[in-house]
């Protein structure tokens, strides 16, 4: 009887759904969702599952009655629009221009359009690891980086083995800083990326992987770190840095983070490689 009243209380509810309703239900999932992408391996979302877990424990305290607790979120969460500006005023700033820019769709692509793009990267982090010169490669993903970065020289040039060398040599005018990679392009050189201020980060880690880390925790992006000390090639990612690659494991991370090239093959995930490069780390 109680399964069978509850159907019909479903039924009754979809039966006075107006066309209005669908409208309003589905612009609503719409916008939770281009939220949701928008804050995609960032910070943002971290803080989102902080403040669900808030919630969580609220609706709990009020259920079971802890009043101190309840009293302590419920002063918490009345404030609560304020808190979400405070948190994520760079986020909603990102995406209020986002929507300027492209309200509906997105047509951001990854960095690497084709697989000559990760060729060109993989052979100079090599080249410039065995001449042991320093560089850092960052390649944009979903995050937009240019509230995260110190923008340097603009260039919009295609990304070359070559390029990539001059840029980073000892005498070049560009060599500081970082070399961010979007859509394909290197979009500018002499870069700043913001360093991480963990107190776990191996003590023998130098300024760029700090400013690789530092820029990993905030965004999705993906960086290359070639060390002028060791001469090796390391990776971040999500705060964490994966050491000692070589060309070719470097080449199959790239291509297994980034889209795979329409009529290219993708090669099998290097986790084991990566994991035994870690243990070494």
């Amino acid at each position: 009887m109680r399964t069978g009243g509850g159907i019909g209380r479903v039924v009754e509810v979809l039966a006075g759904l107006r066309p209005q309703d669908v409208i309003d239900i589905l612009l609503v999932a719409f916008i939770i969702y281009r939220i949701l992408l928008i804050v995609k391996g960032t910070r943002a979302l971290q803080m989102l599952i902080g403040l669900a877990i808030l919630v969580i424990a609220y609706v709990v305290s009020q259920v079971f009655e802890f009043f101190t607790l309840h009293w302590i979120l419920n002063a918490f969460l009345s404030s609560i629009i304020l808190v979400i500006v405070v948190l994520f005023q760079n986020e909603i700033r990102r995406a209020l221009a986002h929507v300027g820019v492209n309200p509906f769709l997105s047509t951001r692509v990854g960095p690497v359009s084709s697989a000559q793009v990760i060729e060109e990267l993989m052979k100079a982090a090599v080249s410039l690891a065995n001449k042991r010169i320093g560089a850092l490669i960052v390649l944009e993903r979903e995050t937009d980086l240019e509230d995260h970065v110190e923008k340097g020289v603009e260039l919009d040039a295609v990304v070359t083995k070559e390029l990539l060398q001059s840029i980073f040599l000892p005498y070049s005018p560009i060599h500081d800083g970082a070399v961010v990679v979007r859509e394909g392009r290197i979009r500018w050189a002499g870069c700043f990326l913001p360093l991480t201020t963990r107190p776990d980060v191996d003590k023998d880690l130098g300024t760029r992987h700090r400013a690789a880390i530092g820029l990993t925790e905030e965004t999705d992006a993906v960086v290359i770190v070639v060390s002028e000390e060791r001469g090796a090639i390391s990776v971040a990612l999500n705060g964490r840095v994966t050491r000692d690659l070589d060309g070719a494991t470097l080449r199959r991370v790239l291509l297994n983070l980034f889209p795979r090239p329409e009529g290219q093959r993708r090669p099998k995930p290097a986790r084991k490689r990566l994991r035994r490069a870690e243990a070494r780390a």
